[in-house]
């Protein structure tokens, strides 16, 4: 996320309480930070910000941890749920929420760890108290600053938001003026005005064996999706935290086509159990490289109830966050790839590795690495290895079965891409936690 602007509310702190973060039955009270936009290529809920339904787009804060500003990890484990910031691990994502603007602070409000907020200052009202805007939640707020965890319910809104604000009817216009560390009141609502059917685009890295794509524009967030495949409805998996964006497979395996079912913030299946059928678009060719291609689909009547999912997804459905902190640097937006290694086997086998940096951000980056046979014959397997820097971890990995020594991290094929034509490509990729620099080489061997 964008640097935090000022903006604060009191709120006591003190040991965090479980919140109800599925909702919210009556306004809460929290401070209003700003932040001038998305990252890149896309905000906490995994949809880039020209993609959004509306330009009005805030935050919510990831952790609830008073008093504690350290590293936790992301999606927080569900023996960790007393810490579930607003968020809710994504599910939240694509939620509308009203917002309304509350006190001014006369004193001091810089978000300091163990500070009190509007010190030195008071709370006041003024001409604004009441101009009400209704936001889409697109980003998390995971920073380490006491608005961020000392208050579960902070809002980071969107810079270019604040004058959109309307009372009696009218737009303030110059609020932004006089936005020093508001508080606000907010709420879950229904989306405004709402016409229509769901977007559904797929997300960079896509592929046929890692099918990530982000749904959109629902009436009332999304929290789950169905795919079918090989004659069973299954459980689609988030992509870490990025509430928007799934990882599913195709009806068949290896195939083009996908059917799913969207389940919205109420638990229920939209449209009466509708079906989406689509296919990735060709724009993508073997791998989507844009932030987020949109497919066209068509729809079938569903069964209008819950489907039952197999209690297993598929193992091509495997999670593979990148840039999901919308970190307060943004993440590169054009990968950069290195020069390849080439390594020849006694058999004559050959293949060559190159490593691509997808995206940088605060504590973290993502690489793909390419796999190429460049010997004459099919390969059978093959294994990369490379090298991580200093202390930095791998979070995540996916098109690759990958162990870890040290900071040497080997990556074997995955059952379905050991076996390459000659002068064909495969590629895996992982995102690492850690401050870098993503490493530029691997080595490369085949059988």
């Amino acid at each position: 996320m964008s640097a935090l602007t000022g903006l604060a509310v009191f709120v006591a702190s003190g040991s965090a309480s479980a919140l109800d973060v599925t909702g919210t039955p009556s306004a809460v009270t929290g401070n209003a930070t700003y932040f001038s936009g998305l990252g890149s290529p896309y905000g906490g809920c995994g949809l880039p910000q020209a993609d959004l339904d509306t330009q009005n787009f805030l935050a919510l804060n990831v952790y609830n941890t008073p008093d504690y500003y350290g590293t936790e990890p992301r999606p927080i484990p569900a023996a960790d749920a007393s810490i579930m910031g607003m968020f809710d691990n994504g599910l939240n994502c694509g939620r509308y929420i009203q917002v309304t603007v509350g006190d001014y602070c006369t004193g001091t409000n810089d978000g300091a760890q163990n500070e009190p907020f509007c010190r030195n200052g008071s709370w006041v009202a003024d001409q604004y108290n009441g101009a009400t805007l209704t936001f889409v939640v697109a980003d998390s707020c995971a920073d380490s600053n006491a608005w961020c965890r000392d208050d579960p319910y902070h809002v980071d809104l969107a810079q270019n938001s604040l004058n959109n604000f309307l009372l009696n009817g009218v737009a303030v216009g110059n609020l932004s003026s006089k936005w020093n560390n508001r508080q606000v009141s907010w709420q879950f609502v229904s989306a405004p005005n709402y016409t229509g059917d769901i977007n559904i685009g797929f997300i960079q890295g896509a592929q046929a064996y890692w099918s990530a794509i982000s749904v959109s524009h629902l009436a009332n967030g999304i929290h789950g999706i169905e795919y079918y495949s090989n004659g069973t409805w299954q459980s689609g998996t988030m992509d870490s935290d990025l509430g928007e964006d799934y990882i599913i497979a195709p009806t068949t395996a290896g195939g083009s086509q996908y059917e799913i079912q969207v389940e919205d913030a109420g638990g229920s299946l939209i449209n009466g159990g509708r079906i989406y059928t689509f296919s990735m678009p060709s724009s993508c060719g073997t791998q989507c490289s844009a932030a987020y291609t949109a497919a066209t689909y068509t729809t079938s009547t569903g069964t209008g109830s819950s489907p039952s999912p197999s209690a297993s997804a598929s193992a091509s459905a495997s999670a593979s966050p990148s840039a999901s902190a919308s970190p307060s640097s943004s993440p590169s937006s054009s990968p950069s790839a290195s020069p390849s290694s080439t390594t020849t086997t006694s058999s004559g086998a050959s293949c060559s590795a190159s490593v691509t940096t997808v995206s940088t951000w605060t504590g973290g980056y993502q690489i793909s690495v390419n796999v190429t046979n460049t010997g004459k014959a099919a390969t059978t397997a093959w294994k990369t290895v490379l090298t991580l820097p200093g202390s930095d971890a791998v979070a995540n990995s996916w098109n690759a079965l990958t162990t870890v020594s040290g900071q040497s991290v080997s990556a074997a094929n995955a059952s379905y891409n050991g076996s390459l034509a000659a002068g064909s490509s495969t590629s895996w990729g992982m995102t690492v936690n850690g401050s870098g620099p993503p490493p530029t080489s691997a080595s490369c061997s085949s059988s």
